[in-house]
């Protein structure tokens, strides 16, 4: 049926087009899909398959190894199956496939993509498939478990993010960044926990045996604002770089500020009291937790950076260094308890200029694609998994409680938003305007690290409504907040990212402005981030580059540098392809 189906049928099947003539077909192939997955259907024998050698299949009664002798078959087969074998890698294939062809979908479904993004469409994929696994089974789908999204899913996206991550960008607006993902996570977590456990109390709505550990608890991880979700949606509307650096890097540095504080109150109820000294442990472990996790990724990103110093004679390898000694650093910081985040993006953010310079185009392309593509089906799996999660049996419902926490993490995060920009304007040269920080606020998605977390919750009675909330505001700051941003960009004229890449002149002059703003600042005896930078480059050419990069990747000339590097940018197509107006030579 499936080798019969017309490709544009295909398409149109899993690419979105849910009310056109193909949608019985869409449920049909879905149908007869799980019917072949599932053991106990009509398709699938209910017995175990009989063991195989070679190509001669024998029943159990065939070799009777109680009596030690062997009986001639009684019939031979000549075809037989054996899903059981393949069950576990056939299975995690068709969900990749299944993902592969809705993103495939999505991009050849016309004007959709310009209304509607792309994380919400794939979320509505996986509320399609969860419904019709819960018809045909009459059981709950599989839910996307914590294990699986924070050691499979969640680090090829942050690695890819971390890797093409703006570097200058970034160390530019890093203070502001913290003092979004400290301050501001705070901030968030305290005022929707107690203001839920206030309503609680007052509003009768037969919540208020619960403690406030658990508000607490459960404020922290609604407030966790999701890197998967604002990628997604970001990349998409093309803002100026300097919001787009202040929402990704405060929601990718939120993670590591909400997920401290979600172990911190899930101690904190499994002790029978809580006193002065506990919350103070608990400061400590909170920043432990973030410079371990900073300490963890330098440490691998200085030794990928080293390893492929030495693969001139290996080029065919290099890329899977990047990739293991990556991953090798969120797993190691997770074994300690650190901020796998925090890891393996400072190990990306660490490596990534010596290992461009050792290693050959062809694998900085290898790289570079690889990233793309392992990200991007992590991405999609992601949200599919969510819409398929929604379909369950485990959900409470209370309009009181559930629109008020929808309400106060609007609340929270606008107040929170405003009051600290208010005080880092003050230290900023540029400071973030008013229609940027609306962006910034609205621009908190929720997405698949709470709806994670909240699965982790030990049960309780109230456990099944935390659930069913969270996935409400999940659903509508994806869907509503994540549809609706795009207009409002455009129509607060918000401006957007610049599609040309610097000539090797506005380098220049870019560079010698920095030298200039380090030399007043050395005169007048202020160390600001231009002296750093300056004293930070000079350490970084005079030793880093020597011990890590090999010499004859290093030229000697830094304007020869400069262009090589502006070279490799086009080459790369870092910028949007197809849309260079100017070469760096010009």
């Amino acid at each position: 049926l499936l080798m019969w189906l017309p490709l544009k049928s295909l398409l149109q099947l899993i690419g979105f087009s849910m009310l056109n003539l193909w949608m019985p077909m869409t449920v049909t192939y879905i149908h007869l899909l799980l019917l072949l997955l599932d053991p106990s259907s009509a398709l699938m024998s209910t017995q175990d398959p009989p063991p195989s050698l070679g190509n001669h299949s024998m029943d159990k009664n065939d070799v009777d190894e109680a009596e030690g002798h062997f009986t001639v078959p009684i019939a031979f087969r000549v075809f037989s199956v054996d899903y059981h074998h393949v069950q576990a890698p056939f299975e995690i294939v068709l969900w990749i496939m299944l993902a592969s062809l809705a993103k495939l979908g999505f991009h050849w479904s016309g004007r959709i993509p310009a209304v509607v993004p792309e994380s919400c469409l794939l979320i509505m994929v996986g509320l399609l498939v969860g419904g019709v696994i819960y018809g045909v089974r009459h059981t709950a789908p599989p839910v996307l478990s914590a294990e699986a999204f924070f050691l499979y899913l969640l680090p090829p996206i942050v690695l890819d993010a971390g890797y093409f991550l703006p570097g200058r960008l970034f160390f530019e607006n890093l203070g502001t960044i913290l003092w979004y993902a400290v301050l501001g996570t705070l901030w968030n977590v305290l005022g929707i926990g107690l203001s839920l456990y206030g309503l609680c109390q007052l509003g009768g709505w037969g919540l208020e045996e619960v403690s406030l550990l658990h508000f607490l608890l459960f404020g922290s991880l609604i407030a966790a604002v999701d890197p998967v979700a604002v990628l997604s949606v970001f990349e998409e509307i093309h803002v100026n770089e300097q919001l787009h650096i202040l929402v990704f890097g405060e929601s990718l540095l939120n993670d590591a500020v909400t997920v401290v504080l979600y172990k911190l109150f899930e101690s904190f109820l499994r002790m029978p009291s809580v006193s002065g000294v506990d919350v103070l442990a608990g400061g400590c472990q909170f920043v432990v937790v973030g410079l371990g996790g900073l300490c963890v990724g330098l440490f691998f990103g200085l030794v990928a950076a080293l390893t492929t110093r030495f693969t001139a004679r290996a080029q065919v390898i290099a890329p899977l260094f990047v990739f293991l000694y990556s991953y090798l650093s969120y797993l190691t910081s997770e074994m300690l308890h650190f901020s796998g985040i925090m890891a393996i993006v400072t190990c990306a953010v660490t490596m990534k200029q010596y290992v461009e310079a050792n290693v050959s185009e062809k694998s900085n392309t290898t790289i570079k694609y690889f990233l793309k593509m392992w990200s991007s089906v992590s991405e999609t799996l992601i949200f599919i998994f969510l819409g398929v999660s929604t379909i369950q049996d485990v959900h409470m419902w209370s309009w009181p409680f559930v629109s008020s926490t929808l309400f106060l993490c609007l609340l929270w995060r606008a107040l929170g938003v405003l009051l600290l920009t208010a005080v880092v304007n003050k230290l900023r040269r540029n400071a973030v305007t008013f229609r940027d920080q609306f962006i910034i606020a609205y621009g908190g998605l929720r997405g698949a690290i709470c709806f994670s977390l909240v699965f982790l919750i030990e049960d309780f009675p109230k456990k099944r409504l935390f659930i069913t909330t969270t996935i409400v505001v999940i659903l509508f700051t994806v869907f509503v907040q994540g549809m609706t941003i795009k207009p409002l960009v455009e129509l607060l004229d918000v401006k957007r990212k610049k599609r040309v890449l610097p000539t090797v002149s506005e380098e220049v002059h870019c560079r010698l402005l920095d030298h200039l703003l380090s030399g007043i600042e050395d005169v007048v005896g202020y160390w600001g981030q231009h002296y750093w930078k300056d004293k930070f480059e000079h350490f970084n050419t005079k030793y880093l580059k020597r011990f890590l990069i090999r010499e004859d990747k290093q030229p000697k000339s830094s304007i020869v540098r400069l262009y090589q590097e502006l070279e490799r940018r086009e080459q790369m197509g870092e910028t949007d392809e197809g849309k260079r107006e100017r070469s760096p030579a010009m």
